[in-house]
Parts: structure tokens; C-alpha cells; sequence
């Protein structure tokens, strides 16, 4: 791109002679995250527009260059370099151009960082169902996980015992190659390494160069008191190992719960429904209430209705977090007897012809309610 056939600077950012320096910053951020030629690969002229753009940058954000470029245009450049640009200018654009690529491998600074670097290990999930009752008193299990195991033959150097890895020839053992586009220099991930810097000539036989093989690992599991379905639980360090001797993940333990086949579960609270008959309801009785420990003894009062409910104070869940221990709530369900005997049935009679006729309740049903409101 000739002095000749070059834009004009301002036009080419798209602000005035007068734009300050945050005006001019924003307007060049803006062109090269768009003529980028990573995100336009199906565009040729992309890659021209960028460099453009970046070369107007270059200038205007360098007083005297900018300076020189007012009074004298592209002639009053010559020779102050205006074609090179000087890395230090985009230090601060880490924040906008870091989307999609650094500004040490854009420019071939020093900031780029070397793929064959340390990496942490990926996190590892692991499904585990337990009963009602360990998930309300807690227990300790033990668990087998399916991970990756470092290498016991070559130690997790993916390298047959006696031989080494030697550098990349084509990255020289960093990872990444330098690519030159104009007055630009860009990072990549080397293809012959896959980013690793090294190659093996002789791969481990047992993990085929991988450093890593697939193993069954035994694990202990606390499980506290109180846990419930969806609880999550972390082991440190036990998830899957590190490349390039970076530090292992983490293993987390999601727990699911079966069902009780008469107990619910509200929050620290546990639930259950009784059925008691008419007589008991009428007169009143002592039952027995079955809990997750001994069955208690509950005396219910004469009259008791359907839906009623007593609490039997900390038969419940315990807390995690250390708070007092939950109720168990008892759900009174009166049955009618749908088959009487001869006996029974009479005795129904008696006490039929006995109880008053306005034997009705005292508050109203929701019937009643309604048809008195329209009224």
C-alpha cells in the first residue's frame, strides 16, 4: 500500500481531525475486532482492512506522527516508520482484543503463553443413590470412580521406558508457530505437536503415548446427617490428573435419594398420614406412629377431624448447618368403613338414631359460603 493509493487516517477510522484520543482508541478497537482475519476467513479483503485500520491507529495515537501526518499528510511520514507498528501502543487492549486472540500473539510479543504449559485436570461427576435413611442419619461409603490414572510404565511421560520426548522440530519445542501477515505476526497452536512442544519417537507401549490410562479408583465418601436429593459433595484433588504436570480437578459427588415408602420430606421436616377410624376419632385413642427410630406413642383427642396434625418435636432431619434437628408431623385421615358386619351395623343404627339431627358442624362448608356471598 503505497502513499499514493492510501486512505486518508481519519477517513479510514471514521472520526474527525479534531477526535480525541478515547475517540480514536474506540474507533480502531471497533474496525479490528471486526476485519479481523480470524473471523473473516471467507473474506480476502478482511485481512487488508485490518492491516489498514491498525496502520491509521499506529499513527494517530503517536503524537508526533499524528502531529506530522496533519501538517504534511502521508509525505510527512516518510521514514518515521509509520508502517511499523509498535507493539507497546496495544498493551492496553488486552481487555477488547483478548476475545478471540492475545495481543502478545497478535504482534509477536512476549506475552503469549506456551501451549505445553502446566493445565489443571478436568473436573470429574459422580452419581451416587442412597437410601431415605442414610441420607437422614448420614453414613460412610465407599465408592469406585472411573478417571485417568497417571501412567505407571513411563510415570506419564508418554514415552517408552529408556527413550525421551525430543522437541518439536517444526515449533521448536514451544507449542505455537509464528505466522507473518504484512507487519503482522500471529501466534497458532502447532499442527505437527498438536501444542504439546514435544514429539515421541517411541511412544509407551501401555498408554500409547498418552501418559494416562484408564483405571477404577476407590474412594471413602462422609456422607453427613441430613443430606438431600441434588446435594453436591467435593472431594479435592481426586478428579482427573493434570497435564504437563499441572495439579488434578476435583470430584464431585451428586447424591440422589430413594423414596421413603411412607415418609416425606420437607426441608428438615418429616411427614406422614396416620388412618384412624370413626370410633377412635368420636372417642378419642392412643396410637403408635412409626418414625425412622422407635415407634412413638400419640394420643389423639375425641372429636379429631380429618386433616388434623400433631408434631412429634425432633423426629425429623437433622440440619446441616448445625441447627436443631426437625419435627415429625403426623396427618390425622379418618376412615368411614365401606363393609359393616350385622353386629357393626346395628350398632351404626343406634347411634345414628341417637346423635341430634342438627348434629352439623359449627363452620361452614365452602358451598354454604358461596351461596350466602351471592345472596
Amino acid at each position: 500500500m503505497n502513499s499514493v493509493s492510501k486512505r486518508d487516517y481519519y477517513e479510514v477510522l471514521g472520526v474527525g481531525r479534531d477526535a480525541g484520543e478515547q475517540e480514536i482508541k474506540a474507533a480502531y478497537r471497533k474496525l479490528a475486532l471486526l476485519h479481523h482475519p480470524d473471523r473473516n476467513p471467507e473474506h480476502a479483503d478482511a485481512e487488508d482492512k485490518f492491516k489498514e485500520a491498525s496502520e491509521a491507529y499506529s499513527v494517530l495515537s503517536d503524537p508526533q506522527k499524528r502531529a506530522a501526518y496533519d501538517r504534511y499528510g502521508h509525505a510527512g511520514l516518510q521514514g518515521a516508520g509509520a508502517s511499523n507498528v509498535n507493539p507497546d501502543i496495544f498493551a492496553d487492549f488486552s481487555d477488547i482484543l483478548g476475545d478471540f486472540f492475545g495481543v502478545g500473539d497478535l504482534f509477536g510479543g512476549g506475552g503469549g503463553r506456551r501451549r505445553n504449559g502446566a493445565q489443571r485436570g478436568e473436573d470429574v461427576r459422580y452419581d451416587l443413590e442412597i437410601a431415605f435413611e442414610e441420607a437422614v442419619f448420614g453414613l460412610n461409603a465407599e465408592i469406585q470412580v472411573p478417571r485417568l490414572e497417571r501412567c505407571s510404565r513411563c510415570n506419564g511421560s508418554g514415552a517408552q521406558p529408556g527413550t525421551i520426548a525430543t522437541a518439536c522440530p517444526t515449533c521448536r519445542g514451544r507449542g505455537e508457530v509464528l505466522y507473518q501477515q504484512g507487519f503482522l505476526s500471529i501466534r497458532r497452536t502447532c499442527h505437527a505437536c498438536g501444542g504439546a512442544g514435544s514429539v515421541l519417537r517411541n511412544p509407551c507401549t501401555q498408554c500409547r503415548g498418552q501418559g494416562r490410562v484408564q483405571a477404577q479408583r476407590k474412594l471413602k465418601i462422609n456422607i453427613p446427617a441430613g443430606v438431600d436429593e441434588g446435594t453436591r459433595l467435593r472431594l479435592a484433588n481426586e478428579g482427573q490428573p493434570g497435564a504437563n504436570g499441572g495439579p488434578p480437578g476435583d470430584l464431585y459427588v451428586l447424591l440422589k435419594v430413594r423414596p421413603h415408602p411412607f415418609l416425606e420430606r420437607h426441608e428438615t421436616d418429616l411427614h406422614c398420614t396416620v388412618p384412624i377410624n370413626v370410633a377412635q376419632a368420636a372417642l378419642g385413642a392412643e396410637i403408635e406412629v412409626p418414625t425412622l427410630e422407635q415407634p412413638q406413642r400419640l394420643k389423639i383427642p375425641e372429636g379429631v377431624q380429618t386433616a388434623a396434625q400433631f408434631r412429634l418435636r425432633h423426629k425429623g432431619v437433622p440440619s446441616l448447618n448445625g441447627g436443631p434437628r426437625g419435627d415429625l408431623v403426623v396427618h390425622i385421615d379418618v376412615q368411614t368403613p365401606t363393609r359393616l358386619t350385622r353386629e357393626q351395623r346395628k350398632l351404626m343404627e343406634q347411634l345414628r338414631e341417637s346423635l341430634p339431627v342438627d348434629n352439623a358442624p359449627a363452620e361452614k362448608g365452602l358451598f354454604e359460603k358461596v351461596r350466602d356471598y351471592f345472596a
